[in-house]
């Protein structure tokens, strides 16, 4: 058993998941991931919740992907995060869970007051594996990758999540100017803990149901036009259908440029259309 929020899946925590994986498979035992939902800090301390770096049914699998044979999700409540260090490995993991080998990140704390250690898992009982995590010179940590995407550095973040990173939402209506310049945006309405990227242009992909086709994707407050409320709009490539209503997720794959304001609406459409050149040419 593994057990972390593992938000974003990176790197580091697929590592960590992989060594429970083959340490499951040489000792005869199903691999399973302990998870989170919510994050504890949007309970115990909301004011400094971080964001999110996907949702909890992406992240369950991705977790999956790495091979575990289970994850589990456990509901963070108030009654769980009173619980003390020695009562959650007792009760949760080795009554509920039947856990017999711990895998856990170096450092890892739990239980009430983050008082729980690797001690406390051994002292009733288990064996556990502090596995140190990997990085470049320091752990990967979703930490990282957030700041790295609120930076607008979409490469970087790529590098440490082994994937893009991504936002997922409900297309609503906007403004409609996308349509009457040419260019049809899905504006989409996200979680107010979404990670979202710096102000600027990105080429990517979006993904509705199970298709998927290369976007430019936008953020930002469109200064052209004064707006000051800040918006995620995709324009899908090759696509002409109502999105209205739908879950949309986009990908960011490059940084094209900054959100920048046009002296005039035909500048605008021109460099759209550069954008989306760039985006073609970048995704494919």
């Amino acid at each position: 058993m593994t057990i972390g929020v593992f938000d974003g899946v990176h790197a580091g925590h697929q590592s960590v998941i992989g060594h429970c994986v083959q340490v499951a498979g040489r000792a005869g035992l199903r691999a399973v991931a302990v998870t989170f939902d919510p994050n504890p800090l949007e309970l115990l301390r909301p004011e400094i919740a971080p964001t999110r770096l996907c949702s909890l049914a992406r992240r369950v699998r991705f977790i999956e992907q790495v091979g575990v044979a289970d994850v589990e999700v456990l509901a963070f409540t108030a009654e769980l995060a009173a619980m003390s260090a020695q009562d959650f490995v007792e009760k949760v993991l080795v009554r509920q869970l039947n856990a017999k080998h711990v895998v856990i990140g170096k450092g890892f704390r739990f239980g009430h007051k983050a008082q729980g250690t690797a001690e406390t898992l051994r002292a009733a009982g288990l064996t556990v594996d502090e596995y140190a995590l990997v990085g470049d010179g320091e752990p990967v940590s979703s930490t990282r990758v957030r700041a790295a995407i609120a930076r607008g550095d979409v490469a970087g973040a790529t590098q440490m999540l082994t994937r893009p990173p991504e936002l997922e939402g409900v297309v609503v209506t906007g403004h409609s100017r996308g349509r009457d310049l040419g260019f049809p945006t899905a504006n989409l309405e996200l979680h107010r803990l979404a990670a979202i990227p710096a102000d600027g242009v990105y080429a990517g992909a979006a993904t509705v149901g199970p298709h998927r086709f290369a976007a430019a994707i936008s953020v930002g407050t469109n200064p052209t036009f004064g707006d000051v409320g800040r918006t995620v709009e995709a324009y899908l490539l090759d696509f002409d259908s109502d999105l209205y209503d739908q879950t949309l997720r986009v990908e960011f794959v490059s940084r094209l440029r900054d959100t920048l304001a046009f002296e005039s609406v035909d500048e605008l459409v021109t460099q759209m259309h550069r954008d989306v050149e760039a985006t073609r040419r970048v995704v494919s």
